[in-house]
């Protein structure tokens, strides 16, 4: 009697630790809470950092929090939005949010800088939300480039330093397959020619 010989099991890809922790730590919400708050201290400390929490609520966390409202109701995968289709339904969402946030601001007379930071925001969602429909570019290096040029432009361009943790952010989305090189560092590129162009005009 013979054995019918078994078949090798297909190797299961595992992901990368590491690429998954910074895609997680170094995500947009995390970015923006930090550079409203970091901004808003430059332009007027403590009541600046009171503007400062203003933006973050309308630019980072209400739209994190719309995100995982979908999730939970599958209408996407993850709080990253992997696919392209459905980051044509966010991305309005979260500018409908920010443009709220904008509002606000001004109406109540925020500082320029705040105000010209948010603006940022919103024309860096603009360009994504319109390359997004034939092609899907990285909101995290897009969002993390802008950062740290508008942190530059703020505080000096000594904290252009900072820009290898937007090259880490990057390594971990290509890691991970969520993106490919080239998403990447178009995502750079229009990150910090949007976000600092409308930052430097605004201000």
């Amino acid at each position: 009697m013979t054995t019918a010989p078994t078949r090798p099991t297909p190797a299961v890809a595992v992901e990368s630790r590491p690429a998954r922790l910074i895609t997680d730590g170094l995500e947009p919400k995390n970015w923006i809470i930090a550079v409203t708050l970091l901004v808003g201290w430059h332009a007027g400390r403590l009541p600046g950092v009171a503007w400062g929490v203003e933006a973050a609520l309308f630019s980072g966390v209400i739209p994190i929090l719309l995100i995982k409202a979908g999730e939970r109701r599958g209408h996407w995968g993850d709080r990253h939005v992997r696919r392209r289709q459905d980051r044509l339904v966010v991305i309005p969402l979260i500018m409908a949010s920010v443009l709220c946030g904008m509002a606000l601001m001004l109406l109540c007379h925020a500082p320029s800088a705040l105000v010209a930071l948010v603006a940022a925001m919103l024309a860096s969602l603009a360009a994504i939300l319109a390359i997004t429909t034939f092609w899907k570019v990285s909101v995290h290096t897009a969002v993390s480039s802008g950062a740290v040029v508008i942190l530059a432009l703020s505080y000096g361009p000594w904290l252009l330093a900072l820009y290898p943790l937007v090259a880490v952010v990057g390594w971990s989305r290509v890691k991970l397959r969520d993106h490919t090189l080239g998403q990447v560092l178009v995502g750079t590129a229009l990150g910090a020619a949007v976000a600092g162009a409308t930052f430097v005009a605004l201000r």
